[in-house]
């Protein structure tokens, strides 16, 4: 188990934020014009960083090795102007720890990443050391990747240095074995200026190269919005440009649709740049997602609309 020892660093600048000057910037990602080619780069690349997710009560082994059937073949069925099956397989599968081992199997022989939900998710309320074992038990059945959450209560009373040493330990648990993905559920945070907060938190707790920030549980509303992730990924900017080190960004929850989507990749292109357009640094927890992405790959493919039943496991 960590040490009991760690101590955060707390003295990173406060950075406030300009609400209106946030949603209007933005809002002007929405209205940049994406032509035919460029449309499916960015449907190919936004497919390939779904974090394909089940997280309910009656999750079971079948549905799960149903889910990593889809991840590793979104749609067998498609065929480009060449004939051929260029889609990707996704960034990640998500489940509770209990059905890593389930996760693991089915997915032997790919590099899709085995993403667990741990520390208490999604309240984040039980007591640390049950948090610590909870992802260390996710880890040791073969989860790459951790999503905690933070105690987002702890966090509004001003006890920030709890927060901190949570996360600090939590990556303490992971380093070296698997990546940490820290969730702030900003629906929760209640204003921009304690979004940065919690983003420059994180990320000064302890977050290395390729360990992620992220928006949302997805069991809160509202989930991901494109002003709380631009907040975020200026959080990534300001420390990558300070130290060099690359942070990863999830927004999770409430992205339905592939145009959605596209101007999300638009913000973090002009944000970030074109290193960011990754899997290991960007990835959408959005499973309802996929569907329509892979939809809206056909219609450009065939100049027809297909209907939800002509994908596999819809």
């Amino acid at each position: 188990m960590p040490s009991d020892t760690i101590t955060p660093r707390l003295d990173f600048k406060r950075t406030p934020v300009d609400r209106v000057m946030a949603d209007q910037r933005a809002a002007s990602f929405t209205t940049r014009s994406i032509k035919t080619t460029a449309k499916d780069a960015g449907l190919l690349l936004a497919i390939s960083m779904v974090d394909l997710t089940t997280l309910e009560g009656k999750d079971s082994p079948e549905k799960v090795r149903a889910l990593c059937q889809k991840a590793r073949r979104p749609d067998p069925g498609f065929r480009n102007a060449a004939g051929k099956n260029d889609t990707p397989h996704v960034g990640a599968v998500c489940v509770y720890p209990e059905l890593v081992g389930v996760a693991k199997e089915a997915l032997k022989g790919t590099s899709i990443g085995i993403a667990s939900v741990a520390t208490g998710f999604p309240s984040g309320q039980y007591p640390l050391d049950i948090r610590l074992k909870d992802a260390e038990r996710a880890i040791d059945a073969g989860a790459t990747e951790i999503d905690m959450v933070i105690a987002r209560g702890t966090f509004l009373k001003g006890d920030l240095k709890t927060v901190a040493t949570e996360i600090a330990r939590t990556k303490e648990v992971c380093d070296g074995r698997a990546h940490l993905k820290v969730i702030l559920e900003t629906g929760e945070l209640e204003t921009y200026d304690n979004v940065r907060l919690a983003s420059d938190l994180a990320i000064h707790a302890g977050l290395t190269e390729y360990d992620f920030i992220k928006t949302s549980t997805g069991k809160v509303s509202p989930a991901a919005t494109m002003p709380v992730t631009l907040i975020m990924l200026e959080a990534i900017r300001d420390h990558y440009l300070a130290t060099g080190v690359k942070i990863g960004m999830k927004p999770a929850g409430g992205i339905r649709t592939s145009k959605q989507a596209l101007h999300y990749l638009v913000m973090v292109k002009e944000t970030l740049g074109d290193e960011w357009l990754t899997p290991s640094l960007f990835r959408f927890g959005a499973s309802s997602l996929l569907d329509d992405l892979l939809l809206q790959r056909r219609k450009l493919a065939t100049g027809r609309y297909h209907a939800m039943f002509d994908l596999p496991g819809a």
